[in-house]
């Protein structure tokens, strides 16, 4: 097995039509994406949970576990799983299910291949800022809390020098 580098995003493509898998996986290959792909969402879910991956694209219509089936499975297994839904049966329910159980966004077919592209950065984009947004925080609280603590040894190292 090929040990991957640190910075390797790796995509888990699910989709019952093999024509897309083919695209998308080529596509994103040529990227420079590692990508594994599944034939269904049950597939999908044990290549998921037998495997790190950083993005989930899946189509919703597939038996025998659709696409929102994948996504709650995928969200049990890790809530920050940043997950792109695709279908070519697109209304506006289906779009609004799918963001509601955790989906981070929803593409309809026909697609171009570049708002594949777009959607996976944005979203890379999104979850590295998240996860900075949480590192300046402790970083906040740390000197919330050490402040009060050098301010009382200020204060008394200043009564005993007196």
């Amino acid at each position: 097995m090929v040990s991957l580098k640190k910075d390797t995003i790796r995509v888990l493509v699910v989709d019952d039509e093999a024509a897309v898998r083919e695209l998308l996986a080529d596509f994103l290959n040529s990227l420079g994406y590692e990508v594994v792909c599944a034939t269904n969402g049950r597939e999908g879910l044990q290549a998921y949970t037998e495997g790190r991956f950083d993005v989930v694209i899946s189509d919703l219509m597939m038996s025998p576990m659709d696409g929102l089936e994948l996504l709650n499975a995928t969200k049990k297994v890790n809530p920050e799983a940043i997950f792109i839904m695709i279908t070519g049966y697109p209304s506006i329910e289906t779009a609004m299910d799918a963001i509601k159980k955790g989906a981070s966004d929803y593409i309809s077919k026909p697609f171009h291949i570049d708002e594949i592209k777009l959607k996976i950065e944005r979203t890379l984009m999104e979850r590295s800022l998240k996860g900075r947004l949480k590192n300046v925080r402790g970083v906040i609280w740390a000197l919330l809390i050490s402040i009060p603590v050098w301010l009382v040894l200020g204060i008394a190292l200043a009564r005993l020098l007196k």
